[in-house]
């Protein structure tokens, strides 16, 4: 049995991934709390979308078998037992893994039975994830009808169905307007009251609005780590977010040439 703390829900630690010659994400470790928020910002690029299949057990680390490589969720061991550490992961990909043919209802119900719930208990989890997503009143329309706003929460429906200690996210508000982003934020905040998220974007609003704590990845590297809060007041609070952002990846760039 692992000794993780147990508030720490997920814990990463050197995870290493290669695509042909190229090294895309080096020696990664993070972890994420109970009852947080985190949200793992970088440019298009950077490694955010393989880190997250990785911590979803979708892409195996190269290093997975040696020693100082592990991934676990809620004390359990990804790598080794995949199945049961997956029973606690909820997983939005940022293309969402909809069948457009089947109604909201019938899609849902079909995840849930996936993930293993019982037939007794998927009428209840199905009718409180459609009121917590804000899809009771397309239950009965077909997923392939609706609006990509709609969609996107028929997807984080799917990931949290079956009441995951950890939910992750893949740019969960891509091609949206503004007004399904400024929803789709009201329920990832609202999800982050009962579980751990995590999620990937390179909106640094999105982090402002909805992250406890952020973690800035460049080249495959995670260069800087801190509560948003303690974000804003880099640089004595006088720049904007985005310029602690730009001066943050500027400096590292700087000392990876200097190397």
């Amino acid at each position: 049995m692992s000794n993780i703390a147990p508030e720490i829900t997920l814990c990463a630690r050197n995870l290493t991934r290669r695509f042909g010659n190229i090294t895309v994400i080096h020696n990664l470790s993070l972890e994420l709390k109970r009852g947080e928020v985190l949200g793992l910002l970088g440019h298009n690029g950077a490694g955010k979308t393989t880190t997250l299949q990785m911590l979803t057990g979708c892409l195996l680390p190269d290093n997975a078998e040696k020693s100082e490589c592990s991934i676990e969720i809620c004390g359990i061991d990804l790598l080794r037992k995949p199945t049961l550490a997956k029973a606690h992961l909820g997983y939005l990909p940022e293309t969402p893994p909809l069948y457009r043919e089947l109604s909201v209802n019938d899609y849902l119900t079909f995840a849930a039975r996936l993930r293993g719930m019982k037939s007794a208990d998927v009428a209840g989890a199905l009718t409180q994830t459609l009121q917590r997503c804000g899809l009771e009143a397309v239950g009965k329309k077909i997923i392939g009808t609706l609006s990509k706003g709609y969609q996107q929460r028929v997807g984080i429906a799917q990931a949290i169905i079956h009441s995951p200690a950890v939910i992750v996210l893949d740019e969960p508000t891509v091609g949206l307007d503004p007004a399904q982003i400024r929803g789709i934020r009201t329920l990832i905040r609202e999800l982050g009251d009962t579980h751990s998220v995590i999620l990937s974007t390179h909106l640094l609003g999105e982090v402002e609005s909805v992250c406890d704590r952020v973690e800035i990845m460049q080249h495959g590297r995670l260069i800087y780590g801190d509560t948003s809060a303690h974000m804003r007041q880099h640089g004595n609070g006088k720049m904007s977010l985005e310029e602690v952002f730009l001066e943050i990846t500027e400096n590292h760039a700087a000392e990876e040439l200097a190397l």
